[in-house]
Formats: C-alpha cells, structure tokens, sequence
C-alpha cells in the first residue's frame, strides 16, 4: 500500500484539528495564535476540505478526525449567521454608529452622507487625527451630533463618541498610545448609557503585542447594577478571541452575532487579505438588537458599522 496517501491527509487534517482543540480549550497562546484565531471561519471550511480529501483516498482514522475538527469548528462559528432575536422597532432606540478613519484619512464628506442617511444617536470615531476632526467639523458634523468628547490624537492612537444628546466625559482609556474615549450619553428617555469608542493596539504577525491584551482588558465589564454600556468601535479581535468571548459572558451581546451578521467581515475593505470581523457594536444584554448592518466609507480600510439598540 502505498504511504503517500496517508502522509498527505494527516499533513492535511492535522493543523486543523490542533486549530480546533485550541479554539475550544480556553487556552490562548499569545502568538502566533493570536493572530491567526481570527481566521477561524475560513478554517472551517478548509477543515471540511480535508475531510472530504480524507473520504476521497479512504484514509477512515483521518476522516473521523477530520469529521471532528469539522464539526467543531462549525458549531463555533455557523450560529452567528443565524438571527436569535427578531428585527424590528418598539419604544425608545439608540443609534450606534462606529467608524475607523485610518489615520484620518476617511472621506469626510462620505462620513457625513453616512451620518445625514443613518442618523445615529452615537458615533464612535477611531483613529481620529486633528486635522479630520477639523476637517469633520467644517463638514458639518458638530450641526448633526452638537454634543462630543473627543481626543484627537497624530498617528492611529485618537478617539472620539459624537451624539445627538448630552454627553458627559469620562476617564479615557488608554494603553500604548491607543486612546479610548468613554462618555456617557443621557438619552430624552432619561436613560444614562455609557458608550466607550474601542480601539486596542494592532496585533502583529511578527511580535507579541502586550498593549492590546491591556487596552482589551480595560474595557469595561457590564454591570447590571451600573449604567447601561455600549461598546463600539474596532476592536482588532473577533468573536473567536478568548478575551472577546471573556467581555461577552459579563453580560453584552454582539449586535452583528444576534442579527446573524456575524460573519459579515469588516476589514480589510479592499486590499488582497481575506475579510474578518474585528469592528463590533457591544450592547448590554438588557438592551434589544433590532438592527445590524455593515456600511462601505471611501478613504479608510474598515467597513464602518451600524445597530439600532431598543433600550429597557
């Protein structure tokens, strides 16, 4: 019998099967697993591509395996392309918008269009330089949303929360260099809701990178005995990093995961490397998700994202 068959669909089965076992253990190495974890949609379906090269050459021990890793893999990710909560309105909304500007070069006046169309009660901005927020000014930005608590910032570390009703300014995160603006918005319901414009450090391929472990674990916890939280923005991690899924369990939901849009990538927009969702609308379980959707923005290399929020 020849051994080449066996060689390549063990060489084929194997990595995603330790993707699998890695994925489900609660145990995240930093690199280069970081990284790579976002990836794990994709993996899922190569893991179904190796199982059927394992039927194909009837290599049955690798196909169990492979079968295996397949499954579980599925079970991590198909759930987000289902909708767990109806779509649709009832009693008072909050409109959350959050958009990464690439070092500030987005198209204002695309923003702005986004803005005039969605209508957002919030807008989470990321990579806020001074020169776009002026520029955003003259746009007309602070007509639509008169009420803001920005930190502006040269380079990728700024950030700002924009709204239509009052904000109250408060401690901003901060974690190598990366600042995350939060603030605190008194909706006409009377209902407090504290949004924070999320943007931790980049990971790398090539180095560990400790300020987005720091910048990720200052995010606050929901609190059912505090104020309602919203979390917004690019948070350079997807539904498949363990401290994601940590965030999670103390009480938000993902917005694009209820609306089963949970697959839908939100970067790269354009570019050669294969889409992932790391841009998020995080609410407090008390609140409903009536809408998610993904919006195009010339100028920057993030998707911007948008949910409309039922408040209790």
């Amino acid at each position: 019998m020849r051994v080449w068959p066996k060689v390549l669909v063990w060489v084929a089965v194997t990595p995603f099967a330790g993707w699998a076992v890695l994925r489900v253990s609660g145990y995240e190495p930093v690199w280069p697993w970081t990284p790579l974890v976002a990836y794990t949609p994709y993996a899922a379906v190569v893991a179904g591509a190796g199982l059927l090269l394992a039927a194909t050459l009837r290599q049955r021990a690798a196909a169990v395996v492979a079968l295996a890793t397949t499954v579980v893999l599925a079970c991590t990710v198909l759930p987000r392309a289902t909708a767990t909560e109806p779509e649709g309105a009832s009693g008072e909304t909050l409109r959350v918008l959050a958009a990464n500007l690439l070092v500030g070069s987005a198209d204002e006046v695309a923003l702005m269009a986004l803005v005039e169309r969605l209508r957002p009660d919030v807008l989470a901005l990321q990579e806020l330089t001074p020169a776009a927020q002026a520029r955003l000014d003259a746009a007309g930005l602070r007509e639509a949303l008169p009420h803001a608590v920005t930190r502006p910032k040269p380079g990728a570390g700024g950030s700002a929360v924009y709204a239509r009703h009052p904000l109250t300014g408060g401690e901003v995160i901060e974690h190598g260099g990366f600042r995350q603006v939060k603030a605190v918005l008194t909706h006409p319901s009377g209902t407090r809701v504290e949004v924070v414009s999320v943007h931790p450090c980049a990971l790398r391929l090539y180095a560990r990178q400790p300020c987005w472990r720091s910048g990720l674990k200052a995010l606050p916890d929901a609190d059912a005995s505090g104020p309602l939280r919203v979390l917004a923005g690019d948070f350079n991690a997807t539904l498949d990093h363990l401290l994601v899924r940590d965030l999670l369990a103390t009480g938000y939901r993902d917005a694009a995961d209820v609306t089963g849009h949970g697959l839908t990538a939100t970067w790269p927009q354009g570019g050669w490397l294969p889409g992932v969702a790391i841009d998020h609308v995080l609410a407090d379980e008390s609140m409903a998700v009536l809408t998610f959707d993904v919006h195009p923005l010339r100028g920057t290399d993030h998707r911007p994202v948008f949910a409309v929020l039922g408040l209790p």
